[in-house]
């Protein structure tokens, strides 16, 4: 009797054996879901910016992420000089400026 009890017992104990690394497969799966279509395209974003921020040249539009639409008339490293009415001149900060504030196309009809 002894002997049926213990062949049961070596058959379950090689059943869990393989169960150790394929519960960790669901989560390495998430992982790289949450990878491609939440954190590289957020990064993604992130590099544009910066590169935008770098590029800023005098005399182009922008917009502040305080939605204040303004025209660059002097940069710094840090700083940024914006004139939002005719000689209503503000400092902002470079990182606080969100985008190019590009003029409408206009098409004839």
């Amino acid at each position: 009797m002894t002997s049926l009890v213990y062949a049961m017992g070596q058959g379950g104990a090689i059943e869990g054996q393989g169960g150790g690394f394929t519960a960790f497969v669901p989560l390495i799966l998430m992982f790289a879901i949450f990878y491609f279509l939440l954190i590289r395209p957020q990064q993604k974003k992130q590099k544009e910016h910066r590169e935008m921020l770098t590029n800023l040249k005098k005399n182009e539009r922008v917009i502040t992420s305080g939605g204040i639409y303004g025209k660059i008339t002097s940069l710094d490293d840090a700083t940024v000089t914006l004139e939002i009415a005719d000689k209503i001149r503000i400092k902002v900060s470079r990182g606080n400026i969100s985008a190019l504030n590009q003029p409408a196309v206009k098409s004839e009809k």
